[in-house]
């Protein structure tokens, strides 16, 4: 019958063995752990009758896992007896205070160790004077205080070198950005010439499939040349270096523009865009080709994940010096851990080996970068984006609705800057 069970975590391997054998033949079930937060887990899960812990641990001391224990209400009174090889006083009184129950000192004593542990089942507690728990406790906290200023240090420094990285890494991939655009204008210059060419105007006549393999490759130029031109926007972004060419913004003009760039595509797959251009302010201050891109990439992304024959429907209202935008989408909703990483650049929603390569098709393709781009250029013109959305559930299609707050010039609602036009 046993006799109860023992918890040892011990990170030296043979340590564990004598002891698993010396305490099993006792008559107890021993479980064994080799780092302190597996025998954290273990303690939760099996709730033993006593805990023998090696004070000095790869990831935890024996103190921290004695207040791990001891926070927990269920392992609240289960004896705590520490291991370990040094034999100095004020360690042990810092052990003990800590909530630890027992001391014991290597090398072990296998003979005693079977009613040591006896002696602590049955309710020995190893005690301190309060002289020196005080002085313990002191003890305890300058370590504590210590340990926490090296801590911030070791996070600040980790902080320092990772901004050095990410800054080195955001203008590698600027540079290599601008390294592509080159070659690629010329190779789409090339392929617009040739196509005009009369010779190749005669050559596709009696070969249809040259002409459409030069319009598929005029395609992916085009389409490559859009990535670039993510990847320098958004590195310009993250490296503080979006240069606004602040002047009057007429966002009716932007709107209408960035829907009719999408009015192929909504026809093609019958969603339904529902605005009123009335509803839209036609002056303000800003960068009107970044708010054009800003407000294409927020309805590109309602448009690529709203199922064909969906809608999506723009509204705009300008609040006092505060202008709000909001897309609402009858899309397939975005689930709340993703509510704020969607914003992060390079970031996809989903398994990314599902998207296809369009970006306007439903769940379609991109680098998580549009998103990224639009914030950017948002708070770029001291304004937020935000998203909020039930969840995601791709049956009963929740949707999605983005906002969009600018500041607005001084003036009657509506009315700001009307002069200028």
């Amino acid at each position: 019958m046993s006799q109860g069970t023992i918890l040892y975590i011990e990170d030296d391997g043979d340590s564990r063995v004598m002891v698993e054998r010396i305490l099993a033949r006792a008559g107890y079930r021993v479980l064994v752990a080799a780092r302190a937060l597996q025998g954290i887990d273990l303690a939760r899960e099996h709730k033993p009758d006593l805990i023998l812990a090696d004070i000095n641990l790869p990831d935890l001391n024996g103190r921290e896992i004695a207040i791990r224990l001891r926070s927990d209400p269920r392992l609240a009174d289960v004896p705590i007896v520490a291991i370990t090889a040094y034999s100095d006083e004020a360690d042990r009184e810092k052990t003990l205070i800590a909530g630890v129950d027992g001391y014991l000192t290597k090398p072990i004593d296998a003979r005693a160790l079977p009613d040591t542990i006896a002696s602590y089942l049955q309710g020995r507690r190893d005690t301190v004077s309060e002289e020196a728990a005080d002085s313990a406790r002191q003890a305890v906290g300058r370590e504590l205080i210590d340990r926490l200023e090296k801590t911030v240090r070791e996070l600040e420094d980790s902080n320092r070198e990772l901004r050095r990285i990410d800054a080195i890494k955001d203008d590698f991939i600027q540079l290599t950005a601008h390294e592509l655009r080159t070659p690629l204008t010329t190779v789409y210059g090339y392929s617009r010439l040739v196509q005009s060419a009369p010779v190749f105007r005669q050559a596709i006549a009696n070969d249809p499939e040259a002409g459409a393999a030069l319009e598929g490759l005029i395609a992916s130029v085009e389409r490559l040349q859009l990535v670039v031109e993510e990847i320098i926007t958004v590195s310009r972004i993250a490296l503080g270096r979006v240069d606004l060419k602040v002047g009057p913004a007429n966002l009716r003009a932007i709107i209408e523009t960035v829907i009719a760039g999408y009015e192929r595509v909504t026809q093609q797959r019958r969603l339904k865009l529902v605005f009123d251009l009335d509803e839209w302010p036609r002056g303000m201050m800003g960068d009107s080709a970044l708010l054009e891109l800003a407000f294409s990439n927020i309805l590109g992304n309602a448009i690529k994940y709203t199922p064909d024959g969906g809608t999506i429907t723009l509204h705009a209202k300008v609040e006092g010096e505060r202008l709000r935008v909001s897309v609402a989408d009858t899309g397939v909703g975005i689930a709340p851990e993703d509510q704020k990483a969607i914003f992060e650049r390079f970031y996809t929603a989903g398994d990314t080996q599902l998207h296809s390569t369009s970006k306007t098709a439903f769940r379609g393709g991109g680098l998580g970068l549009g998103l990224a781009i639009a914030r950017g250029i948002v708070t770029a013109h001291g304004g937020r984006l935000w998203v909020e959305s039930p969840g995601y559930d791709p049956v009963n299609l929740p949707g999605s609705t983005f906002y969009v707050e600018l500041p607005m010039p001084p003036g009657p609602p509506g009315q700001a800057y009307r002069a200028m036009w």
